[in-house]
């Protein structure tokens, strides 16, 4: 269940990602995804082995599993580093790539950027970087000349809107920018209480392990056969 629950958390991450891409260059910043994917995998192998090592009382088999569970557990301190870094680079790496993909858009719904930005202004409820008057310095808009902005401004509530900055206020008065960087930054954040939950998690099976362990080497019915054959 904790393996399937870090892929989806790792999985998530990457559909978000996909959603967000043009505005986020820095593909560095899925490693704590990547990392965590594979941690979830290795999560399940581990607790394969820890359910036979128990079942068998084999102390080879919990030493291994406790050995593992250390070095996953390390591995999750590494992703939660990781995801406070990369969290901190999410507004200078949103401010520097935003600028460029505004300044591509065309209009056309086969454009990858001009979809970027129309899913991310209808989905977040913004226009523009800064707000909508931001248009107005594109080449889209100075094209068009028809001093309007994209639909994809209009809010939900204004149904008569086409997008005419005559009328302010059917468009969405706060921009993107800000809105992209904090939901990036939340995405980053669900990587980061993930690991540190499971991280909590790896520790508590240690220590269990680690009982188990010890009250094995204690108990004489579990001693292997001395020289002499003298127990059984």
């Amino acid at each position: 269940g904790a393996a399937g629950i870090l892929c989806y958390v790792g999985a998530y991450v990457f559909i978000t990602y996909d959603d967000y891409d043009h505005f986020f260059e820095d593909v560095y910043t899925l490693i704590p995804a990547v990392v965590i994917i594979a941690v979830g995998a290795l999560l399940f192998i581990i607790g394969l082995i820890g359910c036979c090592a128990t079942i068998r009382e084999s102390r080879c088999g919990l030493a291994t599993f406790v050995i593992i569970l250390l070095l996953v557990f390390v591995t999750e301190v590494v992703v939660v580093v990781l995801g406070y870094v990369y969290r901190a680079k999410v507004e200078n790496e949103v401010d520097r790539s935003i600028q460029k993909v505004y300044k591509t858009y065309n209009g056309t719904y086969p454009d990858a950027a001009s979809r970027a930005i129309d899913y991310v202004q209808r989905q977040l409820h913004c226009c523009g970087i800064h707000n909508y008057s931001d248009w107005e310095n594109t080449d889209w808009f100075k094209e068009t000349k028809n001093q309007s902005v994209p639909l994809s401004c209009c809010r939900e509530t204004a149904s008569s809107c086409n997008g005419s900055l005559a009328h302010p206020s059917d468009l969405y008065a706060e921009g993107c920018e800000a809105l992209v960087v904090k939901k990036l930054q939340e995405i980053m954040m669900h990587v980061i209480w993930a690991a540190l939950a499971f991280a909590a998690i790896q520790l508590l099976g240690m220590l269990c392990a680690c009982i188990v362990l010890c009250r094995r080497s204690r108990d004489p019915a579990y001693e292997l056969l001395i020289t002499g054959g003298t127990y059984a």
